[in-house]
């Protein structure tokens, strides 16, 4: 019988891959809504973001990429260049998770807008490198901004509906492991 810490853990895991699977397939619908110019948030970002400050166990490294691969081919974009910087975006988040455990989340907030931000030019910067065509750098910029406006938005949904909340310095989970 599966204990139920790790029960949790991997069902956790199959929501977040679910999750990412739903907003993947949204983000293929043909749907124009007025068609405005602008770039749209990428929730797959401020999700796995989310998801990395507050519980770092339920999105692995490992899981990072198992995801972001394949979505950089459906998309048509150049294969891991995209999974290769939300990986490093991540690992960096998890690295300061420590320090952030205790601040408020507007520090969290400005943390996770300058990693979208530096995910953004990081991109532009491999795509230049490899003389791919890129996107405009103004409006990578933009949908790294529209994404940390709605990352607040992000977070309460993985709170209040999914249960994703912040571990509180000192918690434990049920096998005394510190979270």
């Amino acid at each position: 019988m599966v204990d139920p810490v790790t029960a949790r853990l991997w069902s956790y895991r199959a929501l977040f891959v679910v999750l990412v699977a739903v907003i993947a397939v949204g983000r293929l619908m043909p749907v124009d809504a007025g068609s405005t110019g602008l770039p749209g948030p990428d929730l797959l970002l401020a999700l796995t973001f989310a998801w990395v400050l507050r519980r770092p166990a339920y999105v692995p490294a490992w899981l990072v990429v198992a995801l972001f691969l394949p979505l950089d081919l459906i998309f048509h974009q150049p294969p891991g260049l995209g999974a290769l910087t939300v990986l490093v975006a991540t690992e960096v988040l998890r690295g300061r998770k420590e320090l952030s455990a205790g601040l408020p989340f507007t520090i969290e907030w400005a943390l996770v807008a300058v990693a979208l931000v530096a995910t953004a030019g990081a991109l532009q910067i491999l795509m230049g490198l490899f003389l791919v065509p890129r996107p405009p750098l103004g409006l990578e910029l933009l949908r790294a901004l529209l994404t940390a406006a709605i990352y607040p938005v992000v977070v309460a949904v993985s709170a209040h509906g999914f249960g994703v909340r912040k571990a509180t310095p000192g918690e434990v989970d049920a096998l005394g492991a510190r979270l």
